[in-house]
C-alpha cells in the first residue's frame, strides 16, 4: 500500500528528502528514476519529484543523462553527487601513514602513501600533514569540502575522546591529540579508532548476513577486532589485542618468550610471528644452507611464496608459525565461536599455503572450526573500513537533517 504522506510542511518535506535521498544511496552507483523511487520509498511521485527538485538544489543529487528507450521519450535518472560530501581515512602507521579520500557513494578519489622519515610521535605527525596535503591535492579539494574524517591508529583508543591511551609502537603518541589537530583543520566530524577494529567492520561489510567475526590485522604486529552481530565488540576497550597473548608453542629459538629485546612495546605474540619475525625464523632455519631459498628471504612474502613452490624449509617454516597462530587463537575461538576468522594486512598476501596449515592445526584444538579466510583488501582493509566509518558519520548526520 502506498503511503500519502503530504509535502507541505517543512517538516515533512525534510522526512521526504530523506527518504529519497536515502534511497538513492541505497541504490548508488546506479541511477535511478523517478518512478523507481516512488517504489522504493512509498511515496507518491508529486511528492518524490518534489524531494528530487530540491535535493538537486542543495546539490546532493545531479541529474544523469537519460538512456534511450525503444518506446517513448527516455525517463530522467538521478543518481549522487559524490563531491557534495567527500571524506578523509587516514591509516596512521609506525612506518607509512596511507591517506584516502572518497566521495559520497564511496568512489575513491586520491590516495596517497607517505613513508615516516623517522621513529617517533612527531615524525609521524609530520607524516599525517604531508599525506593529508598531497591526498587534497590530488583529489583536487579543499580542506573544509570535507564533511568527515576517521583516523585509524595503532594502539588503545578511548573511543569517547579519540584520545590514543596506550600505543607502544610510537614512543609519545599519546602524548598528541591527533584528533584535535584534525579538527582543527578540516572543521568537521573527526573519529580516532583502532586499526584493528577498523579492519573488522570492513572485513563484516564485505561478509553478508550478521555473525561474530574475529578480524586478524597480521603484518609486524598483530591485533584483532571482534564483531558480533555485525556490530564492534569492545569489551572494557582492549578487546582484540591478540598480539600480546604468550604463545605456548615450541619456540625455544623465538623471541615469543624473551622479554622485548628492543623496547619497542611489542607483545610475545608479535615478537614470536609477526612478519620480522617469520624472516628471522626463515633465515635461522637455512642456517648452514646457503642454497636455500630462505637463506635470501628479504621479506615474509619470500618465504611464503618458496612454500608456496614446494620448498621443504619453507614449508616447515609455515607450518610451524601456523601452529602457533593457532595455538594463540584457539583459547578466543573456544569463548567466542566466531563464524570466521579473516586474516589482513601485510599477512593477507601469504595465499592457500598458510592458510590451510592454520585451517589445520586450529581443526585439532576447537569444537567448531571457523572458516578462516584471507580478506581481498590485504593492507588496504584498514583504509578501508576507515572510509566507510567517516561516511556513516556523514550520512547519519545528513539523513538526520537533510
Amino acid at each position: 500500500m502506498t503511503e500519502e504522506r503530504p509535502a507541505g510542511t517543512p517538516v515533512l518535506r525534510r522526512m521526504n528528502r530523506a527518504a529519497v535521498l536515502d534511497a538513492v544511496r541505497r541504490r548508488a552507483p546506479e541511477p535511478v528514476r523517478v518512478a523507481e523511487l516512488a517504489r522504493l520509498t512509498e511515496l507518491t511521485r508529486p511528492t518524490v519529484a518534489q524531494a528530487v527538485e530540491d535535493l538537486l538544489a542543495a546539490g546532493w543529487l545531479r541529474q544523469v543523462a537519460p538512456q534511450q528507450a525503444t518506446v517513448g521519450r527516455p525517463a530522467t535518472r538521478f543518481s549522487l553527487n559524490g563531491r557534495a560530501a567527500p571524506v578523509l581515512a587516514l591509516d596512521v602507521g609506525p612506518h607509512t601513514v596511507t591517506a584516502g579520500i572518497a566521495d559520497l557513494a564511496g568512489e575513491r578519489l586520491a590516495t596517497i602513501r607517505q613513508p615516516v622519515s623517522r621513529r617517533g610521535a612527531r615524525h609521524l605527525l609530520e607524516a599525517v600533514d604531508e599525506a593529508t596535503g598531497a591526498a587534497l591535492a590530488a583529489a583536487g579539494l579543499a580542506a573544509e569540502q570535507i564533511a568527515a574524517v576517521t583516523a585509524a591508529t595503532p594502539g588503545i583508543v578511548e573511543v569517547a575522546t579519540g584520545r590514543v591511551l596506550f600505543a607502544p609502537s610510537v614512543p609519545g603518541w599519546p602524548e598528541i591529540d591527533l584528533a584535535g589537530r584534525l579538527r582543527d583543520r578540516f572543521r568537521c566530524a573527526v573519529t580516532v579508532e583502532n586499526d584493528a577494529n577498523l579492519a573488522a567492520l570492513a572485513a563484516v561489510h564485505r561478509r553478508a548476513g550478521a555473525g561474530t567475526l574475529l578480524a586478524v590485522q597480521w603484518g609486524e604486529r598483530l591485533g584483532a577486532g571482534v564483531v558480533i552481530d555485525g556490530r564492534l565488540h569492545r569489551g572494557a576497550g582492549q578487546a582484540g589485542e591478540i598480539g600480546f597473548i604468550r604463545p605456548t608453542g615450541d619456540l625455544p629459538d623465538s623471541a615469543g618468550d624473551l622479554p622485548d629485546p628492543v623496547g619497542d612495546g611489542r607483545g610475545p605474540l608479535e615478537r614470536a610471528i609477526g612478519a620480522e619475525a617469520i624472516v628471522d625464523l626463515a633465515r635461522r632455519r637455512a642456517a648452514g644452507h646457503p642454497d636455500s631459498r630462505l637463506a635470501r628471504a628479504t621479506d615474509a612474502a619470500a618465504v611464503f611464496t618458496a612454500a608456496a613452490d614446494g620448498d621443504p624449509m619453507a614449508v616447515e617454516v609455515v607450518d610451524r608459525v601456523a601452529a602457533v597462530f593457532a595455538e594463540a587463537i584457539a583459547p578466543a575461538v573456544l569463548v567466542l565461536s566466531p563464524h570466521a576468522i579473516v586474516i589482513g594486512g601485510g599477512i593477507a598476501r601469504a595465499g592457500a599455503v598458510l592458510l590451510d596449515a592454520i585451517a589445520r592445526h586450529l581443526a585439532d584444538l576447537v569444537l567448531t572450526p571457523p572458516s578462516v579466510e584471507l580478506s581481498e583488501l590485504a593492507e588496504g582493509t584498514v583504509l578501508t573500513g576507515a572510509i566507510q566509518l567517516a561516511l556513516e558519520e556523514v550520512w547519519r548526520d545528513t539523513l538526520a537533517g537533510c
